[in-house]
């Protein structure tokens, strides 16, 4: 199995409560408060688009990865009873 890697980049932006960024021109990111701990965030995007916590998508990701290679060794057990 080969997995491709992609280069990411990260931009970094100061923003202040009540101010924004837009991506793809059609996604709003917008600071509504900042606490000591914590920074609140509005999105506004379209219903295509899919917005996920990154320890959610991490996890899922993961669990992707384990049931694909799962499947895979499960197929290759099945060839090779089919081979004997």
């Amino acid at each position: 199995m080969i997995l491709a890697v992609k280069k990411v980049y990260m931009l970094y932006l100061v923003r202040k409560p009540e101010e924004s960024i837009i991506i793809n021109n059609n996604i709003e990111i917008k600071v509504i408060e900042i606490t000591r701990k914590h920074v609140k965030l509005g999105l506004s995007f379209p219903n295509s688009c899919s917005v996920l916590r990154k320890e959610v998508y991490d996890r899922m990701q993961k669990e992707n990865l384990e049931a694909l290679v799962a499947f895979d060794v499960e197929q290759d057990d099945s060839n090779d009873d089919k081979v004997k």
